[in-house]
């Protein structure tokens, strides 16, 4: 009786439109699409004012670069009314090395929910580094510091950040 119940229960799941299995692999094959896109917002804070650098890629090949000082490097309705402390550059690459950029994130780890919210012991970082993406209708957009739930993916990030902005950070 008590695997009739199970079995019943797991028909139900998958029978029911749009339930499916709960864990889905989050390594998947990236495919060029302008749909695409990652944020990526870096801060160092061993610098008073903190330095700040944004960089956002598109599947299409658009690439916008901010930095600088001031919050409106990531925030556009920041109050701060320095713009003059921030730059942005754009600049257009192969759609191919975008998609190569992705799917490097996503073999790192970027899309991986079992990594989130597990923090590291360190009390303070000097560094700060979040990530937004949309990568084949998969989504991730925590506002974590990546340095604590994940360092390996955060130097990952930071060299994307460096191979679009000067190398001397």
């Amino acid at each position: 009786m008590r695997y009739l119940t199970i079995l019943l229960v797991l028909c139900t799941l998958f029978a029911v439109p749009g339930c499916g299995p709960f864990w889905v692999n989050p390594y998947i094959t990236v495919e060029e699409s302008h749909l695409n896109w990652v944020e990526i917002h870096y801060y160092n804070l061993n610098r008073n004012p903190p330095r700040r650098v944004a960089v956002y890629l598109q599947g299409d090949g658009f690439v916008e670069l901010r930095k600088g000082t001031t919050d409106h490097v990531s925030n556009d309705f920041a109050k701060s009314m320095d713009r003059d402390t921030m730059k942005t550059q754009r600049v257009r690459v192969e759609p191919k090395h975008i998609n190569d950029i992705f799917q490097n994130l996503v073999n790192h780890g970027l899309l991986d929910r079992e990594k989130s919210f597990k923090r590291s012991k360190k009390d303070k970082f000097s560094r700060f580094i979040a990530v937004k993406a949309n990568i084949s209708n998969y989504t991730y957009s925590e506002s974590d510091n990546i340095f604590e739930v994940d360092p390996d993916l955060a130097e990952i990030l930071l060299d994307v950040v460096r191979e679009f902005d000067n190398p001397a950070m």
